[in-house]
């Protein structure tokens, strides 16, 4: 991904598992869409939600206690939407080690006070 700070950062714990002891793919998607969410306020100034999530994709693993990073950048702006790429790079807990596990589109709309499409503010 461009850029090289994570938009959000954690820690898979026990909880986050499947039932055969894997780090859960709906617990990577969560975490996708909070950092794409994080990203999507902050640009669009407001309260924004997710209204699709596309191509995703779980191209490796994590295990308990690796570490998610998860890098966010914006594919598309409309007058009242945001669309946000995610990559998840999990990094082994006990090393450096390096992996992608998890990459997907996000799609948000800005919503006003009134709970109804805003347009973005731009600059």
């Amino acid at each position: 991904m461009p850029n090289p700070t994570p938009a959000i950062r954690v820690t898979a714990m026990p909880a986050d598992t499947n039932p055969y002891g894997g780090v859960f793919g709906g617990w990577l998607m969560s975490q996708m869409a909070l950092a794409a969410g994080s990203l999507a306020s902050r640009i669009s100034r407001g309260k924004c939600v997710v209204v699709a999530a596309d191509e995703l994709r779980f191209p490796g693993a994590m295990a308990v206690g690796d570490e998610l990073s998860v890098f966010v950048t914006i594919e598309k702006q409309g007058r009242t939407s945001l669309t946000i790429s995610a990559e998840g790079v999990a990094r082994e807990r006990d090393g450096e080690g390096e992996t992608k596990v998890a990459s997907g589109v996000f799609t948000f709309v800005a919503i006003g006070t009134d709970g109804k499409a805003r347009e973005i503010a731009s600059d």
